[in-house]
């Protein structure tokens, strides 16, 4: 990096304004989620057709955060981040003012497609930014941003939701935008343009059809299903179609739309591995945990935002001390520190039951915070640790693509997993509600339960279904606890980059 250029003379500035853009994109990850059942009553529509306000947006983002890579090279990564942050912006405006389903539904698909490249630009840049030594301390920063706004999105979105309107959940990117874009505008500059870079539609549209295919699966398959209904058996061929000859292309075409030579790097390819798992245990838990507080706790969706609070500052402690370690301790061992102490909190709460207090939901979650700080921001440095700086574009929207995949499996995983298990725990359970239970006649004769009313076993009923599903939650928070422990092993494939000497450090920042 050359000293004339912007961002060695003004990183602070830089990385501010790089941090509202990624904030303001992560936050509309969940923020609209807490606010759905308020748009569904102003729009006047069904269940199923406004979950394509959530749909419309994820699906938009996954196909074309791919195309990061060719467009940053191809006009100019600034010119890009720029548009991105003016067009998200608009978007999200014209997504509050919206009259119709079909307008919102319509406004979050540009949404997700000007977003698409807003959070790998931002970690690209911040890794242009700094020089190598200092790519710890940059990802803590960063890392504050994609990790800690998914979570106080929907905290966020139910604090506006209950006070004001749920259109303000939207127009609260104005600011975020404007000041975002006139620091870019200020502080980054513009990269080399490559000209003669073509664009390979071929591999696009193999890729986005894939992509596409498989986020209808997993959002539509619990509503529909599953592989019972025609049009997942269809998305779910469709993807792997797709996904098989978009591998072919890029291995036989001479300009492929991503190069293959970017999966020779040990380290970003065992790193994809590892945010892919990353990202089912961060937004599998946000999915689970509200409606447990709220169904069977009986929370109101204010005070559930606050409960899960906690969550955001533990990763928020976790990237600052990360951020001071960095250079200090093997990244390998924080990452190793995270998986345990994510483990550790999952396991705490395959314990809840329906007696549990906030405290306990507070303490399991700034453990789990803290687990997953220390794994994002030491996995985001390593991964990029070794890989050639001409392949960062392409390499950081990868490696947010796969984490957002990785979201999307998870989420439908455990909704999955808990619909089934429900009905599983619920036969079994009323196996035991017979003549011969020593429990339930002690119970009839104590006046606890009136067994020859309609009244009487239909509140026996709700409390087996209660208990049943108090048991399917456990069993997921067993299963996300699981996966992670399984994440252990891929430390070792992990390369430590190898230190530079004196003279090579003040090479690079020359």
């Amino acid at each position: 990096m050359s000293a004339g250029h912007p961002e060695e003379t003004h990183r602070g500035l830089v990385t501010v304004s790089v941090m509202l853009a990624t904030i303001m994109q992560a936050l509309d990850t969940t923020i609209a989620n807490v606010a759905l059942p308020h748009m569904q009553g102003s729009m006047s529509a069904t269940q199923d057709q406004i979950s394509w306000v959530l749909t419309s947006y994820i699906v938009a983002a996954a196909i074309f955060m791919p195309l990061t890579g060719f467009l940053s090279a191809r006009f100019g990564r600034k010119r890009i981040f720029m548009w991105a942050v003016v067009g998200f912006t608009i978007a999200s405006m014209m997504c509050g003012a919206a009259q119709s389903l079909t307008q919102i539904v319509l406004f979050r698909l540009l949404q997700g497609v000007f977003g698409a490249s807003l959070v790998p630009l931002s970690q690209s840049v911040l890794l242009d930014t700094y020089p190598r030594e200092q790519h710890g301390s940059a990802m803590a920063l960063w890392g504050v941003g994609v990790m800690v706004g998914p979570i106080l999105g929907p905290t966020l979105g139910g604090w506006l939701t209950e006070y004001y309107n749920w259109r303000w959940v939207f127009y609260i990117n104005l600011p975020f935008g404007l000041l975002a874009w006139l620091g870019l505008a200020a502080y980054v500059h513009e990269t080399e343009i490559d000209r003669s870079r073509r664009f390979d539609l071929l591999g696009f549209a193999f890729l986005s059809v894939s992509i596409g295919a498989l986020q209808m699966m997993l959002d539509r398959g619990e509503s529909l299903d599953w592989f019972s209904n025609r049009e997942v058996i269809i998305e779910a061929i469709l993807a792997g179609l797709c996904f098989y000859l978009f591998i072919a292309h890029i291995f036989t075409d001479e300009h492929p739309f991503i190069e293959p030579s970017l999966f020779k790097d040990r380290n970003f390819s065992v790193g994809l591995v590892f945010i892919f798992i990353v990202g089912i245990i961060l937004l599998a838990t946000m999915a689970l945990l509200p409606p447990f507080l709220q169904n069977l706790m009986g929370y109101p969706v204010i005070d559930v935002g606050y409960l899960l609070a906690p969550r955001g500052v533990g990763t928020m402690i976790a990237m600052m001390v990360v951020g001071k370690l960095s250079g200090k301790v093997d990244v390998r061992y924080k990452i190793f520190l995270g998986l345990m102490l994510t483990s550790l909190s999952l396991w705490e709460m395959t314990h809840f039951n329906t007696d549990i207090t906030g405290w306990d939901v507070v303490r399991t979650g700034i453990t789990q915070g803290l687990g997953l700080g220390f794994i994002f921001v030491p996995l985001s440095t390593i991964t990029f640790s070794t890989l050639a700086p001409r392949y960062r574009n392409e390499g950081t929207s990868l490696f947010s693509l796969v984490r957002n995949i990785g979201s999307s499996i998870g989420i439908s995983v455990v909704i999955t997993m808990l619909s089934q298990n429900l009905q599983a725990n619920h036969a079994a359970l009323a196996d035991y509600i017979n003549p011969f239970s020593l429990a339930l006649r002690q119970a009839a004769e104590s006046g606890a339960i009136n067994l020859d009313s309609a009244q009487g076993l239909a509140a026996l009923n709700g409390e087996v279904t209660r208990q049943a599903a108090t048991l399917a939650y456990l069993q997921d928070f067993r299963l996300m606890m699981w996966i992670t422990l399984a994440a252990l092993p891929l430390i070792f494939l992990l390369r430590a980059p190898a230190k530079k000497a004196p003279g090579e450090v003040h090479a690079a920042l020359d």
